[in-house]
């Protein structure tokens, strides 16, 4: 007999996303029902930022190891232990996980059923077994994304990598191929190669084509002289079986300057060239939620075209981040509950890219701010003009500060050593429309590297010396003594 549950909320997808959802609801006393068909945490916990970021920081340490002669300091070429960068990995993983488990969550009296679930009609959700059935006043879609299928020939025949794979690996590549280099192919193409692996990224355009070219420029640089061989502008023609004896080899044949084919061999292939929403099996037409192949469609308030479900995160195709996902967690607690108008403004969401040098950025960039403001400012200035960076040898890198005619803050980016630190700060100026004065205003303690962004900020009175009329003003006062 099919379980008939009548709930406050009903969320589908037990990510970043969803857990706040419920978390949120149950602690106002809400029923919440929690639908995931896999494991709990999505994405961000178990195959994208938490694993990242942390293979990134072991290739930090053997970095760090290749650097110290720069110090002063003799250690030579790192030795890695491949398994044991697998096993930091996933104890990372375990540390985290017990915040999304399934038992929090009960604890928290959140309901949670370890199914996938498909919607029945326009206000009742069904488990994938079909011995439940779920009404509700509301529904939060939060299934998040996969990585994208690429139409290449023979690529579904070859056993290649994707972000839910390569984490999994206990015996590092020999040669690495990665499809795609945007900022998950470029992370771990780095990182990979600062554990001793031999990297090739393929990408169709540009590297890190959607991000500030005189930025990206920067992080290009760095990655290739780590011994990454970037190649843009390449057209694969197909992809073919490689060694058997690599579970994830492959043989990727490029169109060459001459015309002729150029044979790129992998013992491991891995694919990185976009995001795909997770909409399949959730029977959208059923509740009359409008989607397409970018994701589910929803207004700035992140309501479907059926006014009882919203969806958030990945899944509506926007910034694909896990702040961002958390961010519309809130819109829709302060929509569902208090019944106020939450509108996603994305001109306040930063992102960051977690190379080394780290790329981050906030709010209009110059080409945005040039469309809709007549007047524009950019105020810029180096790493190495700070002590902080000098003393640590990191002053590659810049901060680029986009202003109207009046000093208006509308965007920030950085480039450099802990940039997605200290990019906090600057969406925080974002967020509260703040003006050049208020960065001047303030005290910044010496040496740290966010100065930087102060000594920018400054530079916007650069000009002010050579102006007669303040000349005339000061050479006045002097008649007062």
């Amino acid at each position: 007999m099919t379980e008939q549950i009548k709930a406050d909320i009903c969320v589908i997808g037990a990510g970043s996303g969803g857990l706040s959802v419920a978390a949120a609801a149950a602690a106002f006393g809400e029923k919440v029902v929690l639908l995931e068909k896999a494991k709990m945490g999505g994405d961000c916990l178990n195959y994208g930022c938490v694993p990242s970021k942390a293979m990134i920081a072991a290739g930090k340490q053997a970095q760090t190891i290749r650097d110290a002669v720069k110090f002063g300091v003799s250690a030579g070429e790192p030795e890695v232990n491949y398994q044991a960068v697998h096993d930091h990995i996933h104890s990372v993983i375990a540390a985290i996980e017990p915040n999304d488990s399934v038992e929090r969550f009960e604890g928290l009296g959140v309901q949670v059923i370890q199914q996938a679930g498909k919607f029945k009609d326009a206000k009742t959700v069904v488990t994938a077994d079909g011995k439940t059935e779920i009404t509700a006043r509301h529904f939060v879609i939060s299934t998040g994304s996969s990585a994208a299928k690429l139409p290449i020939e023979g690529l579904d025949d070859v056993n290649y990598l994707t972000n839910e794979t390569v984490f999994d690996l206990t015996e590092q590549p020999k040669k690495l191929v990665i499809i795609g280099g945007g900022p998950i192919g470029m992370e771990l193409a780095q990182a990979q190669r600062r554990l001793g692996t031999d990297v090739t990224v393929l990408e169709a355009f540009n590297v890190l084509g959607k991000d500030d070219p005189e930025l990206t420029a920067v992080v290009i640089d760095q990655i290739r002289r780590d011994g990454v061989e970037l190649r843009e502008g390449a057209k694969i023609l197909r992809v073919e079986k490689g060694d058997e004896a690599f579970d994830h080899s492959a043989k990727i044949i490029l169109e060459g300057e001459d015309g002729e084919e150029d044979v790129l061999e992998a013992t491991h292939l891995m694919v990185a060239a976009g995001r795909a929403p997770n909409v399949n099996g959730l029977d959208l037409e059923k509740a009359n939620i409008t989607y397409d192949k970018r994701g589910i469609k929803v207004k700035d308030t992140l309501k479907t075209t059926n006014r009882r479900v919203f969806a958030i995160g990945d899944v509506t195709g926007g910034l694909q981040f896990t702040h961002v996902a958390g961010y519309h967690a809130g819109l829709v607690i302060r929509s569902i509950l208090f019944r106020m108008t939450a509108r996603e403004n994305r001109n306040i969401i930063p992102w960051v890219t977690y190379t080394a040098p780290e790329m981050a950025h906030v709010g209009m960039n110059e080409e945005q701010a040039k469309q809709k403001h007549r007047d524009i400012r950019i105020l810029r200035w180096p790493y190495g003009e700070n002590d902080r960076a000098q003393a640590e040898r990191k002053t590659a890198g810049l901060i680029k500060i986009v202003t109207d005619k009046r000093g208006n803050i509308l965007g920030a980016s950085i480039v450099g050593e802990n940039a997605g630190e200290m990019i906090n700060m600057w969406s925080l100026i974002i967020s509260q429309k703040m003006n050049v004065k208020a960065i001047t205003g303030y005290i910044s303690p010496y040496p740290t590297l966010s100065e930087i962004g102060r000594r920018a900020a400054i530079s916007y009175y650069g000009d002010l010396p050579k102006k007669p009329m303040i000349r005339r003003t000061i050479s006045f006062f002097k008649f007062f003594g």
